[in-house]
């Protein structure tokens, strides 16, 4: 009986995690997803601006009951593939032991920025916009940096994120099958 592989997704918000993840699913036979968005973790920065100048330790992230779920999946003898819709790769030390492949699709930050705004604030009234992209102008963009800078790296495949869905999980697909040989 052979494990699941575990295929971690990450980006930037806006960049694509979702969108690519639920695509792959549907291409990828006997394939599970798990959103990272999906959970509402009680131990965690309440501050991305602030955890992000006090060094984005990923370990403060208390995602125990994401890994419960992954071992629960794992167990599963019907399943070839776990999608993890994941931000943080290889740097959550409890997660990083399931990951098999890690995946960073590397979406430019205006392109993030629109998705997420299109997505996220379609009925927000003019303030709120501005709050809102003000917020990420005064702290919220160094933690969008951050991610480039630490789990771009850190992946073991990096995507144009600027490419069309179909350009994109066509490139992990042929990353997985490269994969699935070794």
């Amino acid at each position: 009986m052979k494990k699941p592989i575990v295929i971690a997704i990450a980006a930037v918000s806006g960049g694509g995690k979702t969108t690519v993840t639920n695509e792959l699913k549907n291409i990828l036979p006997l394939s599970m997803a798990i959103y990272f968005d999906d959970y509402d973790f009680e131990e965690g920065p309440a501050d991305y601006f602030q955890w992000v100048q006090d060094g984005a330790d990923y370990n403060a992230w208390n995602i125990e009951i994401l890994a419960r779920d992954i071992e629960s999946l794992l167990t599963q003898n019907n399943l070839n593939y776990i999608l993890l819709d994941y931000p943080f790769a290889y740097k959550n030390d409890k997660i990083t032991s399931y990951i098999d492949y890690a995946i960073f699709i590397d979406t430019p930050l205006d392109i993030a920025m629109a998705r997420r705004l299109l997505r996220d604030k379609v009925n927000q009234t003019p303030d709120l916009l501005r709050n809102d992209l003000n917020c990420y102008l005064s702290g919220g963009r160094i933690a969008y940096l951050e991610m480039i800078k630490t789990i771009k790296p850190n992946s073991d495949f990096v995507v144009d994120g600027s490419l069309s869905v179909h350009a994109i999980v066509s490139q992990i697909i042929q990353q997985i099958s490269k994969f699935n040989e070794c």
